[in-house]
């Protein structure tokens, strides 16, 4: 029992590449705050709920054992049941999509790390982005699956945010948006969450804390720069998927240093590109580009299978995941609860 709950809890955690129970507590802590805050405690439900289903979906298929105790069945059963609960309306109908979904994404993880082996990838979570796709599209058609938090089907549109504009005390909250970008990697709109994210980090990688807030900082303040809108600006919508990207680059599938740094701040700034655009062509659909341009971006900056560095001195050499961590959403140094 005690391993399961380990199991489960780090879940949570390796949405981020850690395999650490304490950070998916507080991780799990952060969701309930901000669902909580939010009105909608439906959606800490439905993240545990994913979490589990999921998990157990691992055990019941007989999929390899040390990937369950590392939590990777869990972490796109959480984003999925944060997800549906975020944009369907809570009905008996709409959490039975959810137990489907979340189950699901534990195959097609399978089987999109199974395909992108041969290209030494990784599905990061695409299988997440993926299947909530398909059911959230799927609402536009069945009047049982409401839609109450999807956004209107609608041709794109210009956005102009003068920052010139804002208050004064406006600018000072601007110094928090970069924490509503770290909350929104769980579809959160709270700087308390990021906040209780980045803890959770800290207590597995200060480097994976940094860079998580490095990237949300790039992203938010980037978008800002170059007229985004307002309001996706000061939520953090901007900023999730390039914290994610520069997590992956910056310490977790290569070595801190001041070459892979420079690659990541690039896949930051390519993720925030990505993200505009994929918005751009999923607004006709009212679709949320959710966490794909983070996986985009990552695969463009990972597939090169470029080699940074070339110490042996200071032990492994994290340019040489792509020989034996394709298959896995780990870091390979972060420390294990």
């Amino acid at each position: 029992m005690k391993r399961m709950i380990i199991s489960l809890l780090r879940g949570p955690s390796q949405v981020m590449f850690q395999a650490n129970a304490a950070t998916g507590v507080l991780i799990l802590a952060g969701i309930l705050w901000g669902a909580i805050a939010g009105g909608h405690i439906e959606v800490a439900v439905g993240a545990i709920v994913g979490l589990v289903t999921s998990t157990l979906t691992g055990c019941i298929l007989g999929l390899p054992r040390e990937e369950g105790e590392e939590g990777l069945w869990g972490f796109n059963g959480v984003l999925v049941g944060i997800a549906t609960m975020t944009f369907l309306r809570s009905t008996p109908l709409s959490w039975a999509v959810l137990i489907f979904t979340s189950a699901m994404t534990t195959w097609v993880r399978q089987g999109l790390n199974n395909v992108g082996g041969v290209h030494k990838s990784n599905s990061f979570t695409f299988p997440f982005v993926l299947c909530t796709w398909l059911v959230l599209a799927s609402s536009r058609i069945f009047e049982g699956l409401d839609g109450v938090g999807l956004s209107h089907p609608m041709l794109p549109s210009i956005h102009h945010f003068d920052i010139a504009a804002l208050p004064p005390g406006s600018l000072w909250e601007a110094l928090v948006w970069p924490l509503r970008g770290v909350s929104q990697i769980m579809l959160i709109d709270s700087w308390v969450t990021g906040l209780l994210f980045l803890v959770g980090l800290l207590v597995s990688s200060p480097w994976a804390a940094l860079w998580t807030f490095i990237g949300s900082a790039v992203g938010t303040y980037g978008a800002l720069l170059m007229g985004g809108s307002e309001v996706a600006v000061s939520s953090g919508l901007y900023g999730f998927s390039p914290a994610l990207t520069a997590l992956a680059i910056g310490c977790v599938f290569y070595r801190p240093s001041w070459r892979s740094a420079l690659w990541a701040l690039m896949g930051a700034v390519a993720t925030l590109i990505g993200a505009a655009a994929l918005n751009l062509a999923l607004e006709p659909l009212g679709l949320p580009a959710l966490t794909a341009p983070f996986c985009l971006a990552t695969w463009l900056f990972l597939l090169p299978l470029l080699k940074f560095d070339h110490s042996k001195a200071e032990g492994e050499d994290h340019s040489s995941w792509h020989r034996r961590r394709h298959s896995t959403n780990q870091q390979p140094h972060s420390p294990q609860l």
